[in-house]
């Protein structure tokens, strides 16, 4: 009997997994695609694990419907050989709001979880599964990040088939930026001024900050990194400050301790997340039994996007310029002109590369692949996100993209796109056997 296909892990983006507090006997969710309660997923500055309104006790519920219900769907029919054989695809909610470190863990425990299901299934069993069980992954926006950092501490246990990443900012996106400058960005949520106090305390929304060649221009004495936190305006950590003050446990602390505490959370928060980004940069799929070819690194391009972030001296205190000059999109889809600068209007094509993936083999799409039934999908804003990122999963061409993948061989109604910034000259070489190139105009 043929080896089965894999199981496959849906892993989502930020924000796009449900919050439920499970306090109250009658459960509420704090947090959905419609529903944002600020007050209730504001986490407590003196343990970020805990929420900030106690008591309470906020989980992670359901993964989104919007855009992840049609993909989950589409996976289990495509992937299944037999309606009496199905292959299990399985969404992993998780709580965003923290480090992913945390996240990696659980998730280590859920892909023995699905194994050991899996291993019930009769037709696995009878195809012998549990000798060499495997899952393969598929992961959106941050879920791509959750999966390179489980490869990197947990990888060597060799659990993982393949993988399939969509708009992962494995180097960051600049919307991180301004969700904790301005409260307002492409990264869920609608509201400034509470978001903007929200976010300063989330500490998986500083793994999505920038870190590549050319990200960041400074002024003379500026930190070149965005993880140093003499780069960041004051009023970040002012704003940490007013929360020791407002909802720290000890009421009575001084001024000074709390503008020190306030400036070792906010230096605690960058810490974690610029370790966990080396530690992605250095990951090597080897010893985790894959290579590159295991790994379709899908990336949105033509969609305007911030490129690069202009951080200026004001005084005593800096200050990030965020105006449009520097959102820029470059890339043309029907004349060949090499650029890096573009992207899916969240992540910037130099923010979504990786270390682990050669340019050759990445796969791009953008807003023109859209089918032609789903053109209405291009204008949706989608929870986790507007225009093409947030939408990736849903587009049909992306679904494909995943089947062939995992299946090992493409078909006559798949393809895709070499990397902007890739010379037509050069073989591109993408991890789908037959993939059909859709090539711009030399």
């Amino acid at each position: 009997m043929p080896a089965p296909q894999n199981p496959v892990i849906v892993i989502p983006g930020i924000t796009a997994t449900c919050l439920r507090d499970d306090y109250e006997l009658d459960a509420k969710r704090v947090w959905t695609a419609l529903r944002t309660r600020y007050d209730d997923v504001a986490l407590h500055p003196d343990d970020t694990r805990y929420e900030r309104q106690l008591p309470a006790r906020v989980i992670a519920d359901q993964v989104f419907d919007i855009p992840y219900d049609e993909m989950l769907k589409d996976l289990r029919h495509d992937l299944s050989p037999h309606r009496r054989s199905p292959t299990p695809v399985y969404a992993f909610p998780y709580d965003w709001r923290q480090p992913l470190v945390d996240t990696e863990a659980q998730l280590a425990d859920f892909i023995e979880e699905v194994i050991d299901r899996t291993s019930l299934m009769r037709h696995y069993h009878a195809a012998g599964y549990a000798n060499d069980p495997k899952v393969d992954l598929v992961g959106h926006s941050m879920g791509g990040l959750v999966i390179a950092g489980y490869l990197g501490s947990h990888g060597g246990d060799g659990r993982v088939g393949k993988v399939a990443t969509l708009g992962s900012p494995f180097r960051g996106s600049f919307e991180a930026v301004i969700k904790v400058t301005t409260g307002l960005s492409s990264i869920g949520g609608k509201s400034a001024s509470r978001e903007r106090e929200v976010s300063r305390i989330i500490p998986a929304l500083y793994h999505l900050m920038p870190k590549f060649r050319g990200a960041l221009e400074t002024d003379p004495g500026i930190p070149t990194s965005i993880f140093d936190p003499d780069a960041w305006q004051k009023g970040v950590t002012a704003t940490i400050e007013e929360y020791f003050r407002d909802f720290g446990k000890d009421a009575r602390m001084r001024s000074g301790d709390r503008k020190a505490a306030a400036a070792a959370l906010f230096k605690d928060m960058l810490d974690g997340a610029r370790k966990h980004r080396n530690r992605m940069e250095r990951l090597d799929l080897e010893s985790a039994g894959m290579t590159s070819r295991d790994w379709l690194c899908v990336v949105g391009v033509g969609d305007e996007t911030r490129v690069k972030l202009k951080i200026e001296r004001s005084g005593r205190d800096v200050r990030f310029d965020l105006s449009s000059v520097e959102r820029r999109q470059e890339w043309n889809p029907k004349k060949y002109a090499p650029t890096d600068e573009t992207g899916d209007g969240t992540v910037p094509y130099n923010g979504a590369r990786c270390s682990f993936v050669p340019r050759d083999e990445v796969v791009c799409v953008s807003g023109h692949d859209w089918g032609y039934w789903e053109i209405g999908d291009r204008l949706l804003d989608g929870p986790i996100g507007v225009g093409l990122h947030g939408m990736l999963p849903k587009m049909n061409v992306v679904q494909k993209l995943i089947v062939s993948h995992f299946k090992g061989r493409g078909h006559s109604g798949v393809w895709g796109r070499r990397a902007p910034d890739m010379p037509l000259n050069e073989r591109w070489n993408p991890p789908i056997r037959g993939l059909r190139e859709k090539k711009p105009k030399a």
